[in-house]
């Protein structure tokens, strides 16, 4: 335990100074000075794997810190200590990062130079890990690979399966909290009345 601890202390203190997006990018380089955002955990058996941070985050340093951190407590029953209970819940985006915006005023896909150069290490570090929840297509892809190939929908569906898995880490696709995703969440009502109370359970049994 204290040398998993020790290896994420390193590598926090690696990716706090990483500059790989503004030096090196694989693409335009980030269009501000890096503020890198993310709690692993050497004792979490939970870890919540979103996309890379909004610029509220940025500003605050806090991971879901906004409205889509609030509707994502609320889909899994927790009180802000309880969320951000380092201990027993991990967080790791595929973009550490705030992207920027695009054009239109929306934010940027995450950084891959991230996930590329610490994702490896991080969960690595992180073997205890019993439950992945994968917010958002961008996590999915990574996390749950050909699974994510049909889509966010498919892979939302696939939640049974998931939960029920042998295999570990289990890995459960999430859609994102995002406003605007409520035309997603009305057409699906199943995913309030049927995923969000087991998924409770067990995030309750995790923790």
């Amino acid at each position: 335990m204290r040398g998993r601890a020790g290896e994420l202390q390193r590598l926090l203190g690696e990716i706090g100074t990483c500059r790989i997006c503004r030096d090196r990018p694989l693409g335009p380089p980030l269009p501000h000075e890096p503020r890198p955002v993310l709690r692993p955990s050497a004792t979490a058996r939970l870890l919540l794997a979103s996309q890379a941070p909004g610029v509220r985050v940025h500003a605050s340093g806090v991971p879901f810190s906004d409205a889509s951190g609030d509707r994502l407590r609320a889909w899994l029953g927790l009180t802000p200590p309880e969320f951000y209970d380092q201990r027993r819940i991990a967080i790791v985006p595929m973009g550490f990062c705030f992207p920027g915006h695009d054009a239109a005023g929306g934010d940027l896909p995450p950084r891959r130079e991230c996930a590329a150069t610490w994702h490896q290490r991080l969960f690595a570090a992180m073997p205890q890990l019993e439950l992945i929840l994968a917010v958002g297509t961008y996590a999915q892809r990574f996390h749950l690979s050909a699974g994510a190939a049909a889509g966010m929908s498919a892979a939302v569906m696939t939640w049974r399966e998931a939960l029920t898995s042998t295999a570990r880490p289990r890995r459960l696709a999430l859609p994102h909290p995002s406003w605007r995703n409520n035309h997603w969440l009305a057409a699906n009502p199943w995913f309030e009345q049927e995923l969000l109370p087991r998924l409770r359970e067990e995030v309750r049994r995790l923790l």
